[in-house]
């Protein structure tokens, strides 16, 4: 490429008008097992055999994951539809099933953090294990409807 055809490449992209920051509207696709679709705990399955009172209910430990937020957007994990399923077992350990906006986040962490101090700190659960999971991949169609008023408040389009 000749330096003239360089400047010139370089001028355009200048020129190019900015995009605005959008989530794309959720397909009108019917939910299959797979693909999450803004469902909440209510959409889960029951726990199964005999578990002891003190145990927290799947409902207990999503209200509290309300208080772990995504570092990059602002938005609760529940409401941005990253917590894909959560696992209480006898012991009151829980395994969450978690994805993030990107495989290559690296705010990992922060999250890992955040979900110790919602869900430790205060006893409801003995012990928590995240499981990240990729399939399926998280899209704004598992944005739950509060979730899609945080981000239009933000100014996002969704």
């Amino acid at each position: 490429m000749s330096e003239d055809t360089r400047t010139a490449a370089v001028a355009d992209e200048a020129e190019a008008p900015v995009a605005e920051t959008a989530v794309p509207e959720a397909p009108a696709s019917a939910e299959t097992p797979e693909h999450r679709e803004g469902r909440t705990a209510a959409d889960l399955p029951e726990q199964t055999g005999s578990v002891p009172a003190d145990v927290a209910k799947i409902e207990d430990i999503e209200e509290a994951m309300r208080d772990v937020v995504d570092p990059e957007l602002g938005i609760n994990v529940v409401d941005l539809g990253l917590v894909y399923d959560i696992h209480v077992e006898a012991d009151k350990s829980v395994t969450l099933d978690m994805t993030l906006t990107s495989a290559a986040c690296p705010l990992t962490d922060v999250i890992e953090d955040q979900t110790s101090a919602a869900l430790t700190s205060g006893g409801l659960v003995s012990d928590f294990r995240i499981n990240w999971v990729w399939m399926p991949p998280w899209g704004p169609e598992k944005i739950t409807d509060d979730g899609r008023e945080q981000l239009r408040a933000l100014g996002f389009t969704v």
